[in-house]
């Protein structure tokens, strides 16, 4: 199938409304347009050297954590939560009452994605690891009536208040099954040449317009693009996460996608797409060789200062990179300090501007490693 001879697929009736059914994607895909094979090109060059460039980064474990908390809050915000990064990292009993339900949203997220990604381990990405994914998604907040775990059993819509003045509507649900089975063979289909990259890109347009789940579905599209590149091998961590390209500018991403259903415009949605994962590569490699200076630079200063300190000081240090929110107490239990040489330590980190307090608390305080949180700040990019 050429791509720029793709038809989208067809309206069916249903009850006083009309759904789209998408067109199968289990085939050969083809292009004639040169800009798309440079698009490509510049992405897999990008998103090779993020993965060249974490491979040699020690300990990349202690810097994932924070690369999923940020995918967790900017693709939590594209469905209306209103949590922020260094919120989503304090503990819940910080966390103000009436904010409680956005913070397991997004604790949510975070937890789906690790839990997604030690799965594949034992499990291909597959409709039975979405489902699995979608489950922890919903659990205890918003959607969590709307059949956590399951593909729906009922129509469904985009925008609007009903069917009756929805935006966009979905297959019927008794088209689920075999659109997700076509979109999972697609994916794992090795007698058909389509680069990860093409083949993950319409992967997500696909299952965006499948709609499967009767809520969170753009979330779990979303993973899907991470989980994929993880399962191919293409990344050995992960590290990519196209929610902050696509919440940019939020009107441009779901007019990218109408426009596949309405123009049969495939091929503009494939570029979109690769200017993402090109821009959002580049930008990551970038976050990881800011966090490997500001790491040699404070390693530096506490060796200066920290005298019989140091190496419980290093050890905090490597701490916070992955959590970079602590108490005295947390502190206490890293280094297995006594509660004075804890509370001491911190008070060397706030004095060389390595930590600074977030509580206003007197007691029970919290301190946040800063300059590293800002390093994930997206206004920034």
């Amino acid at each position: 199938m050429d791509i720029g001879e793709y038809k989208a697929g067809r309206w069916e009736k249903g009850l006083n409304y009309s759904y789209f059914v998408t067109e199968l994607i289990n085939r050969q895909w083809t292009w004639k347009d040169p800009q798309l094979t440079t698009l490509l090109e510049k992405a897999c060059i990008s998103l090779g050297e993020l993965n060249s460039f974490a491979r040699l980064v020690p300990n990349i474990d202690l810097f994932i954590h924070l690369h999923v908390t940020k995918e967790a809050v900017i693709s939590s915000r594209i469905e209306g939560t209103q949590t922020n990064i260094d919120e989503a990292l304090m503990p819940e009993e910080e966390i103000s009452p009436e904010r409680r339900n956005d913070w397991q949203e997004v604790r949510n997220y975070s937890e789906a994605m690790n839990n997604a990604i030690r799965e594949l381990d034992q499990l291909p990405l597959s409709s039975r690891l979405l489902c699995k994914t979608h489950e922890r998604l919903l659990s205890g907040v918003r959607g969590e009536h709307k059949m956590p775990g399951e593909f729906r059993t009922s129509q469904n819509w985009i925008g609007g208040a009903s069917l009756s003045d929805a935006i966009f509507i979905p297959p019927a649900h008794t088209y689920v099954n075999e659109l997700m089975g076509d979109l999972e063979n697609f994916l794992h289909n090795e007698n058909i040449h389509v680069p990860t990259l093409v083949r993950v890109g319409i992967a997500h347009y696909q299952f965006e317009t499948i709609h499967p789940f009767l809520d969170g579905n753009g979330r779990v599209g979303r993973l899907l693009i991470t989980l994929y590149l993880v399962c191919e091998k293409i990344l050995n961590q992960p590290l990519l996460y196209l929610s902050a390209f696509f919440e940019r500018n939020k009107s441009l991403y779901y007019d990218n996608l109408t426009r596949v259903r309405e123009k049969n415009d495939l091929m503009h949605w494939l570029k979109y797409f690769l200017v993402g994962v090109d821009e959002t590569a580049r930008q990551a490699s970038n976050t990881l060789s800011e966090i490997l200076k500001l790491k040699e630079s404070i390693e530096g200063k506490l060796r200066e200062s920290a005298g019989r300190r140091t190496h419980s000081a290093l050890v905090l240090l490597a701490q916070l990179f992955q959590q970079p929110v602590v108490s005295v107490k947390h502190a206490e239990k890293i280094c297995n300090l006594s509660t004075k040489a804890a509370n001491d330590l911190v008070s060397l980190f706030i004095r060389q501007g390595i930590l600074k307090e977030i509580s206003g608390k007197t007691r029970y305080r919290l301190f946040l490693f800063a300059s590293y949180l800002a390093l994930f700040d997206e206004n920034r990019q």
